[in-house]
This record gives C-alpha cells, structure tokens and sequence, in this order.
C-alpha cells in the first residue's frame, strides 16, 4: 500500500496490445500504476513512444524507462528483435488454427525470443515494486495466442512470484507477499481486445509489429502483426494499426 492507503502495482508496459489491455485491468482493479519500459537493444523505437503514449492516456502515475542492452552490441544478442537476424514471416496463420486440446508437443520457439526477457524484467520490475512500495506487478504474458516463448506460460510466472517471496527483503521481514499478476494469460487474442476496448483502451496508441516500415507502418505479416490481426477479425472490430497494404476492416 502507498502512503495514503492506496494499492501501487508495477505493470510491466511494452506498447504493444497486450501491456495496454494489462495496464487497462490493473487500473480498473483500483490500483495506482507504475508504469515500466525497457530500452533494451531492440531494432526500433516505436514500441516505446507508444508505452509512453498508452501511459499517458491509461492514466499512469509515472512511467520509467529502464535501459538495458540484451542486443549482441551489448554482449547478449541471438534474437531477431535486436539483431540482423530475419524476422519470420507468414508463419502463423491468420485464420485461427490453434493447436489441438489433446496435442501436447511445445510449439517450436521463433528467433523472435530474447533469451530470458520476462524473467530480466520481471526482476527488475521486482527490485523497483519494493523500492516504491508495491506488492503487485503486472505482466501482459499469454499462453493461448503467443509465439511460443518459454517465458509466456503459467508455470513461469508462478515460479517467478515464489521467487521474488524468498528473494526480497520486504518479504522475507513480513511486510507483504509479492503477487505476479498476468490476468490475460488464458485469454485468446480477441477476448483480449474486447477486454480492452470495454475498458476504454485506444489500440491506436498501441505498436505490435516486431518488423515495420520506417515511418512505423506494420508488417503484417510477422507473428505479432498476425496474431493482432487475427485477433481483432475475430473481435468482429477494426485494428486501428497501419498496416502496408492491408486492410484492417473486420469481416
């Protein structure tokens, strides 16, 4: 709790649809948000002017910016989102096909994963939560429409939350338990923006493309871009993103 008796969360705010929608639900949650971005490396910048953008409008008590360099410039590297590593195009259909209930195979992990980001920001979103004195933190992780990276699942962010009980002092002396909250880690694409817009989120602000145009023009055609277009045509609603060539009215 802040001073006045307020509930604080850190929500971890990428830009993109998903960080919006979680911002968007902690807010409608009653808590006080802090907003957290990370400059880490990654090949364009238009995924941060829009965190500070949807701060702004989702009404963020303030937004930090936290650089962090996890391209190989900076002695990391091996990810197509900070290095001149191609981008996967047309690799996820836009028409759903999601893999089968009783298919228990992992899905194959695209060179769009940056090794160990969540777990990177979470810890980070960790030490700042006990700095101001939150308990809860925000994720935007999902495990039903995503690309396949090993820091979306459930198991992680539990994992994470026991960790950061036994990591802190705040914890460890009683002043509270750390909750790591991912309320969309369930939800399909579309009952993710239905959730948004029921909240007053403006995708507009919103940047998704891991590949776009030099003026910020999406792809279209990369996982992220894919998945957001899918998901909004079958939201029955018109992502409001430019696209190269695409229309984006719904069905």
């Amino acid at each position: 709790m802040g001073e006045g008796g307020e509930k604080l969360a850190v929500v971890l705010l990428s830009g993109g649809l998903d960080s919006a929608t979680t911002l968007a639900v902690a807010r409608h949650e009653g808590f006080t948000c802090h907003a957290l971005s990370f400059d880490y490396g990654q090949r364009h910048r238009f995924e941060l002017a829009a965190a500070g953008r949807v701060a702004a409008a989702l009404g963020a008590v303030r937004h930090r910016v936290v650089r962090i360099d996890l391209s190989a410039e900076g002695g990391f590297g091996r990810s197509a989102l900070t290095d001149a590593i191609e981008v996967p195009k047309d690799r996820i259909a836009a028409k759903p096909n999601r893999q089968s209930k009783t298919d228990n195979r992992e899905p194959q992990i695209p060179v769009t994963y940056v090794p160990a980001r969540n777990t990177i920001f979470l810890s980070i979103a960790l030490g700042y939560a006990e700095v101001v004195g939150a308990f809860d933190i925000f994720i935007g992780v999902n495990a039903v429409d995503y690309s396949g990276y090993p820091d979306c699942r459930p198991a992680f962010v539990d994992a994470f939350a026991a960790l950061a009980n036994l990591a802190t002092a705040a914890a460890v002396e009683g002043r509270g338990r750390f909750r790591i909250h991912a309320p969309l880690i369930h939800m399909t694409k579309d009952q993710i923006i239905r959730t948004g817009l029921a909240l007053g989120v403006d995708y507009a602000l919103t940047h998704s493309c891991y590949d776009p145009a030099a003026d910020g023009a999406a792809c279209g055609r990369c996982d992220a871009c894919r998945l957001r277009l899918r998901g909004f045509a079958e939201a029955g609603a018109t992502d409001p993103a430019k696209y190269q060539g695409i229309s984006t009215q719904p069905k």
